[in-house]
């Protein structure tokens, strides 16, 4: 595809505007299923609890943060097409663009919302667990590996939670920066445009300037000239009438 259809090199390095954009789609095929694949584990881990006391761990913390990465992922792609497809130069294929973009970004925000309630969902079951195991622990000293167990997942889950809001909040920064900068350019090209509008009239007028003075000169010499001739003819003629 041409440069007028967004087949622009990213400023990152990262690939064409039509490579980010498949690789998004890659990215959300793949969040997708592992979103299902833990909605499937909730379900699992929610009847095998219901029908028994014995509590394990809980092993989705790997594929939770898998998904969350991807959809980190995804959103920084869509900063990155963003920029992109706002310096293409045909209109009709910058709105397309623009559109399969947008459509990127709210899949990707759906996902993300869903998954933000898979976590909260997770975090009731977790101290729904606690909460058995205490009540287990009272009439059985065996319970505590199990409550060792869950505090350990619920720090590592905390950990996780604060580094995705880390790096949710160092991407805001990188995508103000990018927006900043891509602002700036759009100023530096409105200003040479203008300087090169005024370059273009100041030669205009230098070339009117120097065919006003062309044609002074041409008027001065014809003025000397008229008076010439009209003395001489003054002559002639009192020569003449004498």
């Amino acid at each position: 595809m041409a440069v007028g259809v967004g087949e622009a090199n990213s400023g990152a390095g990262g690939g064409t505007l039509s490579e980010l954009y498949q690789s998004s789609r890659r990215l959300l095929l793949k969040s997708r299923d592992g979103l299902e694949k833990l909605e499937r584990f909730e379900y699992t881990w929610s009847s095998s609890s219901s029908s028994s006391t014995v509590m394990v761990a809980d092993p989705s913390e790997q594929s939770f943060d898998a998904v969350r990465k991807d959809i980190t992922q995804i959103q920084s792609l869509c900063s990155e097409m963003e920029l992109l497809w706002r310096s293409i130069p045909a209109k009709s294929q910058r709105d397309l663009w623009k559109r399969k973009v947008e459509q990127v970004a709210e899949e990707a925000e759906s996902l993300k919302a869903s998954l933000d309630k898979y976590n909260l969902r997770h975090q009731r079951r977790m101290q729904e667990a606690r909460e058995r195991a205490e009540l287990i622990g009272r009439t059985n000293g065996d319970s505590s590996h199990v409550l060792r167990i869950f505090d350990d997942e619920a720090q590592a889950m905390q950990s996780a939670r604060r580094s995705s809001r880390m790096m949710e909040e160092t991407l805001a920064t990188g995508v103000a920066i990018l927006s900043k900068y891509s602002e700036q350019r759009d100023r530096l090209k409105r200003a040479q445009r203008k300087a090169l509008d005024v370059l273009n009239t100041l030669g205009l007028s230098n070339s009117v300037m120097r065919l006003i003075e062309k044609r002074n000169r041409v008027d001065r010499w014809i003025k000397y000239a008229g008076m010439i001739l009209t003395i001489v003819i003054l002559i002639f003629i009192w020569r003449w009438t004498r």
